[in-house]
């Protein structure tokens, strides 16, 4: 799995861990191992362009994914997964503190960007979380990727909350 990050946001963050979570979300979800992903890390100034540009919406956001090749998990057990550039996660380490700290259960700011690693991640693989029965399944599954990559690393309790929205 080749997987980038870039942090050009100016804030400290922890790159390992968003790189380490990305590879367990994909492992996980059994995407082909030498499909490409990029995470690039942003000031606010810079997310708020890509949140306008994109999806005409004012201010910055958390996470935003924009996908290449459109890959999805394999359907079957024993489907062999295509190969193919999955896409970019942009994350915003500013609105994930803030998100950290207004969470009904408060977590730093690299607990809410390995979230939105993850969150973005599904997003590149086709789920959506516009409709009730959609959010359950998009949400149930982030909060299964993250929670098993915390268990791996003896980290303990439960993922934060999702809030993204």
């Amino acid at each position: 799995m080749s997987i980038d990050v870039n942090n050009e946001s100016g804030t400290e963050v922890d790159e390992r861990a968003i790189l380490d979570i990305a590879r367990y979300a994909l492992t996980r979800m059994r995407i082909h191992p030498l499909s490409e992903l990029s995470v690039i890390v942003v000031d606010e100034d810079a997310m708020e362009q890509l949140h306008i540009q994109w999806m005409d919406l004012p201010g910055p956001t958390d996470v935003m994914s924009f996908p290449m090749d459109e890959l999805r998990p394999p359907s079957k057990d024993d489907e062999e997964p295509p190969q193919g550039l999955l896409g970019d996660i942009v994350l915003c380490p500013e609105v994930a503190k803030k998100q950290g700290e207004d969470a009904p259960t408060q977590h730093s700011m690299d607990e809410e960007l390995q979230l939105l690693t993850v969150h973005g991640v599904l997003h590149l693989l086709g789920y959506d979380h516009e409709e009730p029965d959609e959010k359950a399944e998009m949400f149930g599954l982030q909060a299964a990727i993250v929670d098993g990559w915390r268990g791996e690393r003896g980290m303990t309790g439960p993922s934060p909350a999702p809030t993204v929205s």
